[in-house]
């Protein structure tokens, strides 16, 4: 049975949302050295230039997604985690939509993202380039490392 998915602003002001950002930190730092972690924390995500959505399913929290403008033009994807379980159940694709959707309609017309490159962040990358994401050089104040790749799409 196919679940709704439910998808809404969030402020970061519940302990649900704060525990999938903490949890998500840990995860980049246990995964990559902390000069090619660029994932952000709470207060970084409360910038006025960060919008953050959150997913819900039963009245569960099942990830959240955020978006930064870099300009009237281009929109980076920031702090995308799906809670492991509800990882494989479309939470990720519809975060990722609802984005790009809100990115299209404020006039955005290309977005951008960095994600890992080691064996941790396949089904990531997957998801991206199944959504229409190519490989690209560094953006933004980002450069080559090589705990990372960077994707780009027009919208």
């Amino acid at each position: 049975m196919q679940r709704t998915i439910e998808i809404r602003p969030d402020d970061l002001s519940t302990e649900a949302s704060r525990r999938l950002v903490a949890f998500h930190l840990a995860g980049m730092h246990d995964t990559s050295p902390p000069e090619s972690v660029h994932a952000l924390g709470i207060d970084a995500l409360r910038h006025p230039s960060i919008a953050v959505w959150s997913a819900w399913i039963d009245g569960e929290l099942a990830g959240i997604g955020a978006l930064k403008a870099l300009d009237d033009d281009r929109g980076e994807l920031k702090s995308m985690r799906v809670d492991d379980r509800f990882r494989g159940s479309g939470v990720g694709r519809a975060l990722l939509r609802h984005i790009m959707a809100h990115a299209r309609s404020s006039g955005m017309t290309s977005l951008w993202l960095e994600t890992g490159n080691t064996e941790e962040f396949v089904p990531a990358q997957r998801l991206y380039e199944s959504e229409g994401f190519a490989v690209c050089g560094p953006f933004g104040d980002y450069v080559l490392d090589p705990f990372s790749v960077f994707l780009t799409r027009a919208l």
